[in-house]
């Protein structure tokens, strides 16, 4: 499910960049958690996608 997560803000951020439509500093730092949640599930050895 973090993953989901994870794959779901990565993609709403490349949008946001697409289409220049951001929410200020928010949408950022959400990809920074969705990049730590993946770097946490890549170093326990779990599958990512």
């Amino acid at each position: 499910m973090l993953t989901t997560i994870a794959v779901i803000l990565i993609i709403l951020w490349v949008l946001g960049l697409i289409t220049s439509y951001t929410l200020g500093g928010f949408i950022h730092i959400l990809l920074v958690v969705a990049i730590i949640m993946l770097l946490v599930r890549l170093i326990r050895g779990e599958r990512v996608l």
